[in-house]
C-alpha cells in the first residue's frame, strides 16, 4: 500500500483576502498535509478577493513541500463561470481538481483530481473516471463504508481519497438562499456571506441544528469526524485522507490527524484534541456507519446517539 497522504481541500467559506492567504501562511509553516487544494468552488462572485494573493500563497506551500491543486466551480450557470472554468483549465500549471462533469469534459483527458463534490457512487463509475484521467477521486461523504470499499475493491488501480474532517457538502443551487435568508437576492448579495465564516447555522421548527448555508451551498450542520473508522479505510484500500477547511485551528487539526495516522495517538484521545480545537462544534460519523448524516456512532460503547 501506498504511503498515507493528507490533503486540505478547499476552503468552501467566504474569508476576505487577508485572512484567506494568512490561513494558508500557517498551513504552509504549521500543518504537516502533503497536498492542498486551493480556489473558489462555490461561488464566482467571491473569486476577486482571493485572486490578488493566489500567487503568495502557491509559492509559499511549495516552499514549504506541499503539493498544489487547484479547484473547479462546483457549478457553472454563467457564460463568465465557464470562461472561468476553460481558463483555469487551459492556463494552470498545476493539477486541477474538478467538481463538475462539465470540467471533466474540457480537460479532456489530461491527469487531474476529481472532488468529492462529482457523484462516484460505484466502481464503474469510478473506473471511467480513471480512464478519462482521474489519478486521485475524493469520494462523496455521504458513502456508507461498505460502498467505499465496495469501490476500493472494484478499483484497486485508483487512487481513492475519502473526507475525515469538516461540515459536508450536500447540495449547491443556482440561487443563493443565504442572500435570501438576509433579504437580499444573489445579484445584489453585497456578500454577506462573509458575516458568517464558517456558514450560516438553520434550524428546524422545533429549533433543533439541522443543516449550514453558505452562500449557495448547503452544508450538514455536524462536523464530520473519522478518527476510528480511519484504520478500516486504510485496509479497505483508500490512501488519502481529507481535512476540509472550518473556521478553526486547522494547523492544529491536522497534526492530530498526523499524529492519529502514525498510531502516536489512539483515536478517542484525537477525537477529544479535535473537540478542544473547534470549540462549540457538533461531530457525526452517520454516513459512514450507513445512518442518519447527524449520527454519532460510539464504536467504544458499541452505541449510537443523534447530535
Amino acid at each position: 500500500m501506498s504511503m498515507t497522504e493528507l490533503t486540505l481541500g478547499p476552503v468552501y467559506y467566504l474569508w476576505d483576502g487577508p485572512k484567506w492567504r494568512d490561513f494558508y501562511f500557517r498551513i504552509a509553516d504549521e500543518a504537516p498535509v502533503d497536498r492542498v487544494i486551493l480556489g473558489e468552488t462555490v461561488c464566482s462572485k467571491r473569486q476577486h478577493f482571493i485572486e490578488p494573493h493566489m500567487a503568495d500563497v502557491v509559492e509559499r506551500l511549495e516552499r514549504a513541500g506541499k503539493s498544489v491543486a487547484f479547484s473547479s466551480l462546483a457549478l457553472v450557470t454563467l457564460e463568465r463561470e465557464g470562461r472561468t472554468v476553460k481558463d483555469l483549465i487551459e492556463t494552470a500549471n498545476h493539477l486541477i481538481e474538478v467538481n463538475d462533469l462539465s470540467a471533466i469534459g474540457l480537460i479532456k483527458g489530461r491527469h487531474h483530481l476529481v472532488g468529492p463534490l462529482v457523484n462516484v457512487y460505484n466502481g464503474p463509475t469510478a473506473s471511467l473516471l480513471a480512464q478519462r484521467g482521474a489519478e486521485r477521486i475524493c469520494l462523496p461523504p455521504e458513502l456508507p463504508f461498505k460502498s467505499v470499499a465496495q469501490i476500493a475493491a472494484a478499483v484497486p488501480n485508483v487512487a481513492l481519497e475519502v473526507m475525515v474532517f469538516g461540515r459536508m457538502p450536500l447540495a449547491i443551487s443556482a440561487r443563493c438562499a443565504h442572500a435570501r435568508s438576509k433579504g437580499r437576492i444573489k445579484d445584489n448579495c453585497q456578500f454577506v456571506c462573509g458575516e458568517e465564516p464558517d456558514g450560516l447555522a438553520i434550524k428546524t421548527l422545533d429549533r433543533q441544528s439541522f443543516l449550514v448555508l453558505n452562500g449557495v451551498q448547503t452544508m450538514s450542520h455536524a462536523c464530520q469526524l473519522l478518527l476510528s473508522e480511519i484504520k478500516d479505510l486504510q485496509e479497505a484500500g483508500v490512501n488519502a485522507f481529507r481535512l476540509s477547511p472550518q473556521d478553526c485551528d486547522m494547523a492544529r487539526i491536522a497534526s492530530i490527524f498526523r499524529e492519529t495516522l502514525s498510531g502516536s495517538v489512539e483515536p478517542e484521545e484525537a477525537a477529544a484534541l479535535v473537540a478542544l480545537s473547534y470549540p462549540g462544534a457538533v461531530f457525526s460519523n452517520g454516513f459512514h456507519h450507513a445512518r442518519e448524516g447527524a449520527a454519532w456512532v460510539s464504536r467504544a460503547k458499541n452505541t449510537r446517539q443523534t447530535l
